[in-house]
């Protein structure tokens, strides 16, 4: 009996913290999980054609103020305005776990509110960043 007990006491708690641990760790990360945009996507945008948004249409009057952003949901996309000059726009799967559709941003990040994991709103931070330029109300987003 000694002999169950004492392998039950070494054996349990690896098996445990392998069996639970590592992934329960992973599901409650909050820092970026890498800036190589290309290892965080199995997605391939090439050959999509670029898309041109009208920011006069009301579905996008968020955007027109500093700080403003939204889901851009059907497209699978986040926008949010960092200046009059600049509209940023990432793809909107999370790394973590590939939602698009549960996103808050305070200003400086993106969280995905599935597992409250954040991510910069840098073009270098984990989520894909495209090719944006604003020319008066038409933002143009570039797939390559």
């Amino acid at each position: 009996m000694k002999n169950r007990r004492d392998f039950l006491k070494t054996a349990c708690k690896p098996i445990v913290i392998a069996a639970l641990g590592i992934p329960l760790l992973e599901a409650c990360a909050t820092e970026e999980i890498s800036s190589d945009n290309s290892s965080d996507y199995i997605s391939d945008d090439s050959g999509r054609a670029p898309l041109t948004i009208d920011l006069t249409n009301n579905s996008f009057s968020n955007l027109q103020e500093v700080g403003g952003w939204m889901n851009y949901i059907s497209e699978s996309l986040l926008l949010v305005r960092i200046s009059e000059e600049e509209i940023r726009v990432f793809d909107n799967r999370c790394p973590h776990q590939g939602n698009r559709d549960r996103w808050v941003y305070d200003g400086s990040e993106f969280t995905c509110q599935h597992h409250n994991n954040s991510f910069s709103d840098t073009c270098g931070g984990s989520l894909k960043c495209y090719t944006a330029s604003l020319n008066g109300n038409a933002l143009t987003v570039s797939f390559d």
